[in-house]
């Protein structure tokens, strides 16, 4: 007995350091280079792999490759020639304002979920910024159950926003499921419309959303002829620019475990006339760490504390070393003249 624990032991302990490894290379090379293109073991048996900007970074084969693999995914719940719009068109230049995330087997490569993000430049108080939209989401019905929401809503996310020395990223979100209003209410700050009683609609809400439906709506599949009403940010007949197949009915709807969600919807919503909610957020500092220990698995704790040492690293530590170093160029400081001689 005192033999086997000690090889479980061993195990487990090997098992962690593994984990930390696989962390550890994940977020150092998700901190450190420009564009990402990084996979990662989120759950046992499977891989995620988040591209960003696949229309610039992939060449032709491997753009087709990853295009067939949500497709994949999609044809599982929905006729996939009835997905016209967005990642689907398979068009380098709306795939270079995306970044995917596709969650695979790890041993058959079976595509099994996939969440598909845009970035959209919009004008806020005189000056352009970016917002990062949540997108598309779909999950296998054969791997639904399985606790991938907070990879598919949150962990990409979380890496631009680490990414991007911990700055607050605007994100928003078109949706009438009430898990994912849900979802987004819960994971991001600053969430409108929601049914939380602390939300509330800014003057920067409201800037936000009106570009984002002058000049964004082909991005989420809304009609020009689709209506937005600025009160409630709701967009009514929503489901005719490319993206009728997802329309549903309420009760076909996937509910959230809040049932808050589930009235508000209700409420708010004409699911005769297909509206949805243009929800818009941040995500900052209390955003992710409310993700990181409300809705990471423990399993995935390990990478914490591996993403803080990288973080410190890069945010702290690095910038006065590329100070001190009078030798090399970075970004505006230039070396010192015969200092390397």
């Amino acid at each position: 007995m005192t033999a086997s624990g000690n090889g479980r032991d061993a195990g487990q302990v090997g098992g962690a350091a593994g984990r930390v490894r696989s962390y550890a290379a994940f977020w150092f090379k998700a901190l450190a280079q420009p564009s990402i293109d990084l996979s990662l073991r989120t759950h046992p048996g499977h891989m995620t792999r988040i591209v960003e900007s696949p229309g610039l970074s992939l060449p032709q084969d491997e753009l087709d490759r990853l295009i067939t693999q949500l497709r994949i995914v999609a044809a599982k719940t929905l006729p996939a020639d009835q997905l016209t719009y967005g990642i689907f068109s398979g068009e380098r230049e709306r795939l270079s304002r995306a970044i995917v995330t596709l969650i695979s087997e790890e041993d058959s490569g079976r595509p099994i979920a996939f969440n598909a993000l845009s970035v959209m430049q919009v004008e806020l108080d005189g000056a352009p910024v970016d917002v990062t939209h949540l997108g598309l989401v779909m999950v296998d019905p054969d791997a639904r159950g399985q606790g991938l929401s907070w990879v598919l809503y949150g962990l990409t996310t979380l890496v631009l926003f680490l990414r991007d020395g911990l700055r607050p990223r605007w994100i928003s979100n078109v949706t009438q499921v009430p898990s994912v209003v849900g979802m987004v209410s819960e994971t991001f700050s600053d969430v409108y419309p929601s049914p939380r009683p602390e939300a509330r609609p800014s003057f920067a809400h409201l800037q936000l959303a009106r570009g984002i439906m002058r000049r964004h709506r082909s991005v989420f599949g809304v009609g020009d002829d689709a209506g937005f009403d600025e009160s409630r940010f709701v967009i009514t007949d929503a489901y005719t620019g490319g993206s009728d197949a997802l329309k549903k009915t309420f009760d076909a709807a996937p509910k959230h475990r809040d049932a808050q969600y589930g009235e508000f919807c209700a409420r708010e919503l004409n699911y005769d006339r297909g509206d949805d909610f243009l929800q818009i957020g941040h995500i900052d500092l209390a955003a992710a760490r409310s993700y990181l220990f409300e809705q990471v698995p423990h399993r995935s704790l390990p990478g914490l504390f591996v993403a803080s040492l990288i973080l410190g690293l890069q945010r702290l530590v690095l910038p006065v070393i590329y100070w001190l170093d009078d030798r090399r160029t970075f970004g505006t400081l230039r070396p010192r003249q015969g200092s390397d001689r």
